[in-house]
């Protein structure tokens, strides 16, 4: 039996543990025995990589190295095949860029200023091979990471997103998933009492092996709470505190990550972690306190790669180096080898740099909300990572080989032969109108199959079981365009944030998907009424060792680059998830674009439905619509994918931007609402259900003007468009300011509350149609809980 050397009586720490019974490989025995063996290749590695580490290390690496340099140098950490790209976000920023940022890409997660001395911190990241294997457990800590990450920046955490993607909805395995993800996301996030104010949902069978579920988080701090992730100053100590550190999530971040799912491999579900909500919120709790009181000098949360990753990364982040006893890590598995141990990617753990002077009143802080901790180490002057087990050497690095300075590869990529093809197949109604319904009756029977379809329908059964409102900042959240959270009740002062991603289009053209959805994102948060800010992505692909996929990577960092740079929002981070794929088959590629924009007051946002006390408003259009169906919601109905998405004019969204942020926040506009999946079909539709509100609009001008047919002025896609209404007071206001800056903008009709439908006119057979919103709320709103039923209680 050993005593921990920080368990006395009193700290909340164990008194005793069983000793581990394994052999030891130390540092001395790699080098004594070069011929021995390990098994890189069980561990992700690829040859040349085992024998990089050899090279850099000047002997073969213990067990415990390799098992460090495994996780560290998985794609999952350390971007290996994805950096060379990704750098280009750097690359592009702008000094205006740079005018509101305090923390870039790099750290945890990115910090702006918000001004009055707030600041926010807001990071995407996945969790998708883990959902896939264990749903509940893999969602719930896919929240639970991105919020220490969050944490970890000094910020408290008010709220998280989720945009998810599943597999067809009639599937049998999308009937296992989606109910354990949603019940995970709500498990978590519910138990922590954060809001989740928005994400996404689409379901598309090219996702049936691998489900997306990213996470979103943001927190807010005063500037002074800000903290880094370093471990810096000579004889400052190292601690870990938190939950214990057991055998789940062991290898999570290599072989859950770093490879494609594959029937012929052994079982994944030991690599999923554990997640506790509660000891969460106690974490979060203590760390802000920690924070306050100013007595940690660097903290690390642990995630993907756990121990390996906070040693490594403090270490090389810092000014020297660091000494770790990894005996004294408390276990909930005493059989677990030192290996392990640095492995395990167990959750609700946090690792901090503390003087010896505040030593006693973090050892208080942690009493005070039973918090479990050990000293572990201390911070050196060596510059080197040296970690011991029970005084034997099993571990002597350079941090920087294993957290910063790992494999970098320039893959092979290439235009897949099949694009010219698929371009070529275009479904615009231009090619196929006569297939293509043209009648009254027949557009406003496809309205309703539109809005009736599994992407386009209602999702308050997945919704309804995340808390939106805990807390009492949230100002708007699903189904509106944008979340809005309150930062400073005395100013009203807050965030506006949306996540989108449309795989469709990025397959069609890598490209301009990327850009197109970052402009939805921005486009949102501008229709909410903030001012976009920041930009976090996770990109989601296939495997990095196809041509084809790491083309369509590559064209899709640079399309939404580009993109940033030309609406002058930076990356502040965000994360790249690769080998999304099964038997071979990647999934689309799948950029999730997340923006936040600032609010002076969030008294001023903007819903996006019509109002019930708003009768006789009026309704306008802006921007104009051209025939734009490639990649449409209209033709996935038709099961067609092909042709080229719509045009991308980043300068047009800036300035709808403009108009629809000084809307907002000059009182000119009540609702709001952007185009996009569905057109303006959908979006009529949507602000219609939004609070059951009816309205009448006719689309002869728009179908005059811009010399498309009603099926087209109806559905078609086209971007930087979004319809609003305002008063009839505030018509000439509006129209001056849409004309000053040389923006299309067309009265379409008025908010009609009282008639119970929605009623659209134009030049087409039978002059109009009308929908009861009764009838379509009724179709609308039971697609989803036709298929699963009453929604799981968490498990």
């Amino acid at each position: 039996m050993t005593q921990n050397p920080a368990a006395q009586p009193g700290n909340g720490e164990p008194e005793l543990t069983d000793e581990p019974q394994f052999s030891i490989d130390t540092v001395d025995d790699a080098a004594a025995t070069p011929q021995t063996e390990l098994p890189w290749a069980e561990l992700g590695l690829k040859e040349n990589e085992y024998t990089s580490i050899g090279e850099i290390l000047g002997r073969r690496p213990t067990a415990a190295e390799l098992a460090m340099y495994s996780v560290m140098w998985a794609e999952h950490c350390s971007y290996k095949s994805s950096k060379v790209h990704l750098r280009q976000f750097g690359d592009k920023v702008t000094d205006r860029m740079k005018q509101d940022l305090m923390v870039g890409i790099g750290e945890n997660a990115g910090v702006t200023d918000l001004g009055d001395g707030w600041a926010v911190t807001f990071k995407i990241e996945s969790h998708n091979s883990p959902s896939f294997v264990e749903p509940y457990q893999g969602a719930a800590t896919g929240i639970g990471g991105i919020v220490r990450d969050i944490i970890s920046m000094g910020a408290r955490p008010v709220a998280v997103m989720d945009p998810l993607r599943f597999g067809d909805i009639d599937h049998a395995d999308t009937h296992r998933v989606l109910p354990g993800v949603v019940s995970g996301i709500g498990g978590y996030g519910n138990s922590l009492g954060l809001p989740n104010i928005g994400g996404e949902v689409v379901f598309d069978s090219a996702y049936q092996g691998n489900p997306l579920v990213n996470a979103l988080a943001v927190g807010v701090m005063r500037h002074e709470d800000l903290r880094l992730a370093n471990a810096s100053g000579v004889g400052n100590r190292v601690v870990l505190f938190g939950a214990r550190t057991g055998g789940d999530g062991i290898g999570g971040a290599s072989i859950l990550s770093s490879e494609s799912f594959d029937e012929s491999k052994p079982s994944k579900r030991p690599a999923v972690q554990v997640g506790d909500p509660f000891a969460e919120k106690v974490l979060i709790e203590s760390c802000l306190e920690l924070f306050h009181n100013e007595l940690v000098e660097g903290i690390q949360d642990l995630g993907a790669a756990g121990i390996s990753c906070a040693t490594s990364e403090l270490a090389s982040n810092g000014e020297g180096g660091m000494h770790v006893e990894l005996t004294n890590v408390l276990l909930r598995d005493p059989t677990l080898t030192p290996g392990e141990i640095l492995m395990s990617e167990s959750q609700e753990r946090m690792m901090a740099v503390v003087t010896p002077e505040n030593a006693a009143a973090f050892e208080a802080v942690m009493s005070r909300w039973n918090v479990e901790y050990s000293w572990l180490g201390e911070v050196t002057d060596t510059e080197r990572l040296v970690i011991d087990w029970d005084g034997e050497t099993i571990v002597d690095v350079d941090p920087r080989t294993v957290a910063h300075d790992g494999p970098v590869y320039e893959r092979p990529y290439q235009r897949p032969s099949a694009q010219d093809a698929l371009q070529a197949d275009s479904f615009r109604a231009s090619a196929g109108g006569e297939n293509l319904p043209a009648t009254a009756e027949d557009l406003g029977a496809a309205v309703v199959e539109l809005m009736s379809s599994p992407n386009m329908a209602d999702k308050s059964w997945i919704t309804n079981q995340f808390d939106r409102f805990v807390g009492g900042n949230t100002a708007l959240s699903q189904p509106d365009d944008a979340g809005v959270i309150r930062v400073d009740e005395e100013s009203g002062l807050g965030v506006g944030l949306s996540t989108d991603g449309n795989s469709r289009y990025t397959y069609l053209d890598p490209y301009a998907g990327a850009q197109l959805a970052l402009a939805e994102s921005y486009r949102n948060v501008a229709t909410s009424g903030a001012v976009p800010m920041a930009v976090s992505d996770c990109l989601n692909f296939g495997s990095p060792e196809d041509p084809d996929v790491m083309w369509q990577f590559s064209e899709a960092v640079r399309g939404l680059s580009d993109a940033c740079q030309q609406l002058e929002v930076p990356v502040t981070g965000g994360n790249v998830s690769l080998y999304n794929q099964t038997a071979g088959q990647p999934i689309p590629p799948t950029p999730i674009v997340a923006v936040m924009g600032r609010f002076d007051d969030v008294s001023r946002r903007t819903p996006s439905g019509f109002q019930r006390w708003a009768d006789g408003q009026a309704i306008y259009l802006l921007g104009t619509t051209a025939d734009e169906l490639d990649g449409s919601e209209y033709a996935r109905l038709r099961h067609h994918l092909g042709g080229t998405p719509p045009q991308v004019d980043l300068a047009a969204e800036k300035t709808l931007g403009e108009i629809l942020i000084n809307a907002s926040r000059d009182g000119m506009i009540d609702s709001a609402h952007d185009l996009s999946q569905g057109g303006l079909a959908a979006a009529l539709a949507e602000m219609s259900l939004r609070f059951g509100v009816g309205s009448r609009t006719s689309i002869d001008q728009v179908c005059e003007r811009d010399g498309v047919d009603p099926f087209t002025a109806l559905f078609s896609e086209s971007q930087t468009r979004a319809v609003v209404a305002l008063p009839r007071s505030e018509e000439l206001r509006f129209t001056d300011m849409t004309t000053a800056r040389g923006f299309p903008a067309l009265r379409l009709g008025v908010v009609d509350a009282e008639s119970g439908g929605i009623e659209v006119s134009g030049p087409f057979e039978g002059s109009s149609f009308g929908i009861g919103i009764d009838e379509l709320k009724e179709s609308w709103s039971s697609v989803i809980p036709s298929r699963f039923g009453a929604p799981q209680d968490p498990a």
